[in-house]
């Protein structure tokens, strides 16, 4: 057993070097059977904790403080000044605080290692009561006297006032409305270069604040100060992406470039709570658009709610013809609502269950639910039992309605599909999981194992590139889906997560497991995938290795994964005397641009190659992927901003 990790990181390294090209799958003398593969599993999150302190060093409470990075999240100081973020996807984070009444100093990059906890220290300044003034303003004479000396410089190093101020002390006719605050501590701008109105500089205590912002819209001050004031962080994401198979494709006239914009914004919902809201467009021939909202609780809390929508439609204006055989009303549609709690029972126990409710329009059923239930025990320091059980509905093409996990590209509905055989149409497959799991953290590695058992109804295989007598050629844009028969799968995983070195984490993960495939009896998918229709029991070994590399020097993230496998599904005309071997990969490269960046904002270009048909998720059903054929490789290339 000492030796194993040593070779299954030899065989990891391996896999990363073939990334990219895939291994002839040869024949097979046994009958072929639906492979299996757990989800990926990214690097064991880390925690980010500290504390916030004015220029006395007495904690600050109520303090917002935000870590913008792989994922984005906020959280409120105690009284004590202490903030906490758990569970964060390790990388960097722009860590920054946000008080009115307090300067912060500009926002500080921490390093959030996996499974490790990160601190930060932050020291913010209480306002002096010499206001900031902007180019151009002249100051009414309401706005109060302006003192040459701050809070800070007035005070000696024991906390007592010097002995002059303490005998004439200054009086305070500041003004301390809200137009006034605002005046003194809002940027510099174009617009500050213009005279202030004396009906707005003569605002006082009397009546409801005003605010150059809600004069300008026309509301209240009461309305323009919840937003203006609102400590919101989020991204911009500016993308264009494309399909191809052969690298000549991939410039060539018929390869369609499909241009994304997404949006996500965030904030605190009261102390212990974040709202998201996210929304994105793409144009070519297929016009899409897609918007999602969430509502999240965050710890400590005995209950942590997780609650969210989203909708989302696609419209095609291409001329392929399998495409406009089957979206007969050029448009479909697809809704999702979902609510989940996690539920603390005990300091070493906590239950989380909940359910998915979706409905596709282009489903003969169209109502789809999922429910979830898992268990998680902690019976000594470092260790956790899980044990899951579960019940998904996966509709046809689900993954182009669907937002990728936290940390993934977001690209809303890029590709058309149509049923493998158009008399029977779409049809959901449900599988019903069940698992159980022990993991156990030695230092910053971790060492889990699995044990998992699922069955899964009308089992879903994604056809590229097809081919049928009298119908036109799928494209690389454009999919066929059909069903199988149904899918029982039992086996083990075992997974390691460490920290490689400083700069770099890594996970390899084997699995092992004995599936069965009952025959389908679809002559079309015969023709297309006779592996998938024929049935058959086998054993299918698979192994992930994913690398995540972070270097500070020239400010540049690179994510590799592959996936080898010898249970993906052959394409016909494959051999079938020996069994054989094949791949996914995804690369990704994200360099930052310091050069762009103006006040906490961050800028970043992306670029990404993979040939991955769904992004991996804890709801993905083990054999999912594998049950996709000839997907084509997609490159997607942009630019983010952190904000």
């Amino acid at each position: 057993m000492a030796g194993t990790p040593s070779v299954l990181a030899s065989a990891a390294v391996g896999t990363l070097l073939v990334a990219g090209t895939t291994t002839g799958a040869a024949a097979q003398t046994r009958p072929p059977v639906a492979p299996i593969v757990r989800p990926v599993a990214s690097a064991a999150p880390g925690a980010l904790s500290g504390v916030v302190r004015d220029e006395r060093g007495q904690p600050v409470e109520h303090a917002v403080v935000s870590a913008l990075g792989a994922s984005t999240t906020v959280a409120v100081t105690d009284a004590s000044g202490r903030f906490e973020f758990g569970a964060l996807t390790p990388g960097p984070y722009l860590v920054r605080a946000h008080l009115a009444g307090y300067v912060a100093p500009r926002a500080q990059m921490v390093e959030v290692r996996s499974s490790a906890r990160a601190t930060s220290a932050i020291a913010v300044r209480r306002e002096g009561a010499a206001p900031i003034l902007a180019a151009g303003f002249g100051v009414p004479s309401d706005l109060g006297s302006v003192p040459t000396t701050s809070t800070a410089e007035s005070t000696s190093a024991s906390g007592q006032p010097p002995e002059s101020a303490a005998s004439n002390p200054p009086t305070d006719t500041e003004n301390h409305t809200e137009t006034a605050w605002r005046i003194r501590h809002g940027r510099r701008g174009i617009l500050k270069d213009a005279t202030l109105p004396e009906d707005l500089a003569a605002a006082d205590d009397d009546r409801e604040p005003a605010s150059i912002f809600a004069q300008l819209a026309g509301t209240s001050g009461r309305v323009a100060s919840l937003f203006t004031e609102a400590p919101l962080s989020g991204q911009v994401n500016i993308l264009a992406s494309g399909v191809f198979d052969a690298p000549q494709q991939l410039f060539s006239n018929t390869t369609v470039a499909r241009n994304t914009t997404n949006v996500r914004v965030g904030a605190p919902a009261g102390d212990n709570a974040d709202w998201t809201v996210a929304g994105a467009l793409s144009q070519a021939d297929i016009s899409s658009w897609v918007v999602a909202g969430a509502y999240t609780m965050r710890a400590p809390a005995r209950h942590r709610y997780d609650i969210g929508m989203s909708y989302s439609t696609q419209r095609y204006g291409g001329g392929n013809p399998l495409a406009l055989r089957d979206v007969t009303d050029g448009s479909r549609n697809v809704g999702t609502v979902y609510a989940y709690d996690s539920l603390t029972l005990a300091p070493a126990a906590t239950v989380a269950f909940g359910a998915e409710y979706a409905r596709y329009d282009y489903l003969a059923s169209r109502s789809l639910l999922s429910p979830r239930v898992e268990m998680t025990l902690s019976p000594a320091a470092r260790t956790r039992i899980t044990a899951a059980v579960s019940q998904r509905a996966l509709a046809p093409g689900a993954e182009e309605f669907l937002a990728p996990p936290d940390g993934g590209i977001w690209l809303p509905p890029q590709r058309t599909f149509s049923p493998v055989d158009s008399r029977q149409g779409f049809k959901a497959q449900r599988t019903l999981a069940a698992s159980a799991g022990l993991e156990r953290d030695f230092g910053v590695s971790t060492l889990a194992v699995r044990g998992f058992s699922e069955r899964a109804a009308d089992q879903l295989v994604t056809v590229f590139g097809a081919e049928l007598p009298g119908e036109p050629t799928a494209k690389v844009g454009h999919y066929l889906v059909g069903n199988a028969g149904q899918m029982d799968v039992r086996g083990v995983s075992a997974e390691f997560r460490a920290v490689i070195a400083s700069r770099v984490h890594g996970s390899l993960r084997y699995s092992v497991a004995r599936g069965q495939l009952l025959r389908s009896g679809d002559d079309t998918l015969m023709l297309l995938a006779p592996a998938a229709a024929a049935g058959g029991t086998a054993a299918i070994q698979d192994v992930t290795a994913r690398i995540d590399a972070d270097v500070p020097e020239t400010a540049t993230r690179v994510m590799v994964l592959y996936r080898l496998s010898n249970g993906f599904i052959p394409p016909a005309g494959a051999a079938a005397s020996s069994p054989g071997l094949d791949g996914r990969f995804d690369v990704q490269v994200r360099q930052s641009l310091p050069f762009l960046n103006f006040t906490s904002a961050r800028w970043e270009m992306l670029l990404a190659v993979r040939n991955f048909f769904r992004d991996a998720t804890a709801e993905q059903a083990f054999v999912d992927e594998l049950f996709v054929l000839r997907p084509p490789k997609r490159v997607v290339g942009g630019v983010t901003l952190h904000f």
